[in-house]
């Protein structure tokens, strides 16, 4: 069994070196010693399929991970996040405010656009935010609601973790999964359709 220790390691490296074992296609075990490594490598990994299971010890976290001795079943249908096409729909918001003109006026078009999202179909698979986007998600956000009840009816919400790093909001986050730029470039890659505002 292959080893990767990525400890130490800021996101997204210890995906990246986890991915890079499992295209062996052999189980593999990645060690990390923070808690957004351990949410992002085990979500990337059964993302893929693979079964994970998780220890934690007193120097990091050790993932196990193998692909499941069984064919994997489908994917349960999500109608109401698939776009006519068939593909995912993903809404991009690289601000905390709609469109380049006045950022009062920007900060009321997005929450009535967040909070008009809840309203119609189909809901989109994924929200992706970064840059001041994160701000959304962060506590005394007047869209957090809008977000949280997203959240609750099956939507990701993911936060960009360089992005929170830089505004000193990661311990501020009321809703949402922080993630790294592998998986958001996955997400966004991958989506049938990505909407930015």
């Amino acid at each position: 069994m292959e080893t990767v220790d990525a400890r130490g390691m800021a996101c997204p490296r210890p995906v990246i070196l986890a991915r890079r074992a499992m295209q062996a296609g052999h189980p593999c075990l990645v060690v990390v010693d923070d808690d957004v490594s351990l949410a992002n490598v085990s979500r990337m990994a059964r993302a893929a399929g693979w079964e994970v299971q998780i220890e934690e010890r007193s120097d990091g976290a050790y993932i196990s991970l193998a692909r499941p001795g069984e064919a994997v079943a489908a994917p349960a249908e999500r109608p109401a996040h698939m776009t006519p096409a068939g593909g995912a729909i993903v809404v991009f918001l690289a601000s905390d405010a709609v469109g380049q003109g006045d950022e009062a006026l920007g900060r009321v078009l997005m929450r009535s656009f967040l909070h008009t999202l809840q309203e119609v179909e189909p809901l989109p698979e994924a929200i992706v935010c970064m840059n001041s986007g994160v701000r959304l998600a962060a506590t005394g956000s007047p869209v957090v609601e809008d977000l949280q009840a997203l959240a609750d009816r099956g939507v990701q919400v993911l936060l960009c973790g360089t992005c929170l790093d830089y505004y000193h909001l990661k311990s501020e986050v009321a809703v949402g999964t922080i993630s790294n730029m592998y998986t958001l470039a996955e997400m966004l890659l991958g989506a049938g359709r990505v909407v930015r505002m």
